[in-house]
């Protein structure tokens, strides 16, 4: 009952999150439209710059969480890590997941594809929201295939059938799909953010909204797959046997720490030192796990896995959870699950290993054959106490002022050692090579005993290069050597130690390597699958502390630059021709133009004579008053009228 109301919940959960986007891209489409509109207004002065700025900002988002929603709603594509398997080229895994699907009782898979994760999984193309039955494919990792024998495989085919069986497979996609939305719409805003200074100023609120979402939605779902992990293991044991299902689960997560230290502790390094990786890495881990001095190391860690806590975001269960689950499981019928041990491997073409080999280390290096691509291995594990031995070798040369007569400068040779040997300088030689090992090496209990096993393996090196010795694989440590007939393996290690331990032994074992034919002053050959230019990796590089940024992570952000900057540009385009184009507003005063008709003549534009304004002053109703003047009388200033000046008659 609990857990179908927290599947409700969950159903709730995402229809609130599709019901979220669709109300973001309403708003949005409302701002651009609002955009436009008034951008053609005849009262707009100036194109609505804010409102363009705002919608260009806001479209990464809106587009990442459509892209989120668009993940969840359709039935996800095929890895492109991953090989297709055909029922012509794997025959005998394909009869035996036909029928384990007969025995928990739900049809086949459709596809089997091979991944390179210690792992397995069931998925149903199922359309609806996984509420449709679609096409089933099986992912099974071929680190599985390699390391787990056929009654512990058939066990992990037996669980991932049951999902299918107990129809698991519809909440399963269901929460798969929601959780891989909501991380997918947490990434949008993310990427966003690095694309564009003004998204992450407000970008924080979004981002932390999802990520509250994720965390309830998680909560909800946690319990109801982890309770379905619980009843695939029943439908396993029923079918495989309860102690099978056990082992098989101790084993799978003992090989997933295998594989991540094979990876990192053999792999990478090889593909750093000589820039090679083997044609199929499964039959070296395949090696690996067979190896008869990991046997007790990894039985010990099928016993330690058991104590690990589950991740909080895991839907599996934790181990201790499910062996406590099986262990109180009944005694099936022992017809109900026959016993598998005598079965023959569940082994795939090489062909499929290499192809998928190739998708795992792909623009990794060169690929050599799997074979010689080990003995390098062996060869370089072997050899890495050469390369301080060098080391110390020009170090104490160079303190004390000893001359290399007859040599190449900065080749080691078996002469220089045994020369600072007879000198007496065993100590200041050993001295400097303990302080180039790592610690840990016995130097503090034996200070000669390095230098004494690096003589050995000059000496071995010396051999091998002569083709009369070669190196084996050791996983636990270096490379063991093989020496020519005759000789005991500890036999070269004896002359080494007797020669820097006692002195005026180096003669007799100058006497030993002649008759072996090394010749003393000849330098080491270049390793196997090195090339002239491999001498560059001993110089300086340049090394930088800041995170990168990978492919997919760099192609995301320059699409989400891209989209921002055209919905910039083509908003700014569109809104500056509504702008120009704009109707111009009608003012009072303006003259109406009308089309007149002449007496027998077509229609003719005549413009409306305009009114002429014509401005008077007021009459002004303030009179100044008159200043009064003084009288001036100017009659007695005048002459008087005579007779001489009437005029003449």
């Amino acid at each position: 009952m609990i857990a179908a109301a927290r599947a409700v919940l969950a159903l709730a959960l995402l229809a609130g999150f599709y019901a979220l986007v669709a109300v973001m891209v309403l708003l949005w489409a409302a701002f651009l439209v609002l955009a436009l509109w008034g951008a053609g207004s005849p009262a707009a002065t100036t194109p609505p710059t804010n409102v363009i700025l705002v919608c260009a900002a806001f479209a990464p988002i809106v587009v990442g969480m459509v892209w989120a929603v668009i993940r969840t709603a359709r039935p996800a594509a095929p890895r492109d890590d991953t090989v297709w398997v055909s029922r012509r080229g794997a025959p005998a895994l394909w009869a035996t997941v036909e029928e384990l699907a007969l025995a928990v009782g739900t049809r086949p898979p459709d596809h089997i594809r091979l991944t390179a994760e210690v792992n397995a999984s069931v998925t149903e193309d199922a359309s609806f929201l996984g509420l449709a039955p679609g096409g089933r494919t099986l992912y099974l990792g071929l680190p599985l295939l390699a390391g787990l024998p056929p009654a512990e495989l058939r066990a992990v085919l037996a669980h991932e059938l049951g999902h299918f069986s107990r129809r698991h497979n519809r909440f399963g996609a269901l929460a798969h799909r929601g959780t891989a939305g909501l991380l997918a719409a947490r990434q949008a805003i993310q990427d966003a953010s690095a694309a564009n200074d003004l998204v992450r100023v407000y970008a924080g609120g979004p981002r932390l909204l999802l990520g509250l979402y994720t965390r309830v939605f998680r909560w909800l779902t946690r319990p109801v797959r982890r309770r379905q992990e619980i009843e695939a293991d029943r439908e396993a044991a029923r079918v495989a046997g309860a102690g099978t299902v056990a082992d098989a689960l101790r084993s799978t997560a003992a090989l997933e720490q295998a594989w991540r230290e094979f990876l990192a502790d053999f792999l990478t390094p090889m593909r750093r030192a000589y820039e090679c990786v083997p044609d199929d890495p499964f039959r070296v881990f395949a090696q690996l796990v067979e190896a008869p001095e990991l046997r007790e190391p990894l039985a010990a860690l099928r016993e330690q896995v058991a104590e690990r806590p589950a991740d909080p975001d895991d839907p599996h269960p934790d181990l201790a959870t499910r062996l406590g689950r099986l262990k109180r499981l009944p005694a099936w019928p022992p017809q109900a699950h026959p016993d598998s041990r005598t079965a023959a491997p569940l082994a795939v073409p090489s062909r499929y290993a290499a192809e998928l080999g190739r998708a795992l280390l792909r623009r990794a290096g060169t690929s050599l054959p799997w074979r010689d691509w080990l003995g390098l291995l062996a060869e370089h594990r072997a050899t890495r106490a050469l390369t301080p031995l060098a080391e110390a070798v020009r170090t104490v040369e160079k303190a004390e002022g000893v001359g290399r007569p007859g040599t190449e400068p900065g080749a080691l040779t078996v002469h220089r050692v045994l020369r600072l040997l007879d000198s007496g300088r065993r100590m200041p030689l050993a001295r400097a090579l303990n302080s180039l090992l790592p610690p840990g090496e016995g130097a503090e209990r034996d200070p000669l005993g390095p230098l004494a096993d690096a003589l050995a393996v000059l000496i071995g090196a010396q051999l091998v290069a002569r083709s009369t010795a070669y190196w084996t694989m050791d996983w636990t440590g270096p490379g063991t050597l093989v020496p020519p007939d005759g000789i005991a393996p500890e036999t070269i290690r004896t002359w080494a130690d007797t020669a820097v331990r006692l002195p005026g032994q180096t003669q007799r074992l100058g006497l030993h390597l002649a008759a072996l034919g090394v010749d003393e002053r000849a330098p080491l050959p270049p390793a196997r699958g090195t090339t002239d230019g491999d001498a560059r990796r001993d110089e300086p590089k340049q090394v930088s502390i800041a995170p990168g940024v990978t492919g997919p992570a760099r192609r995301r952000i320059t699409a989400t630059r891209a989209l921002a900057l055209t919905v910039l540009l083509g908003m700014t385009g569109l809104s500056y021709a509504l702008w120009a184009n704009r109707d111009e507003p009608a003012y009072p005063g303006t003259p109406v133009t009308r089309w007149t008709q002449q007496p027998g003549s077509a229609y003719s534009y005549s413009p409306a004579p305009a009114p002429v304004p014509t401005f008077r002053l007021p009459t002004p109703s303030y009179h100044l008053p008159t200043p009064a003047l003084p009288s001036i009388d100017i009659a007695s200033l005048l002459p008087a009228p005579t007779d001489r000046l009437r005029p003449v008659k």
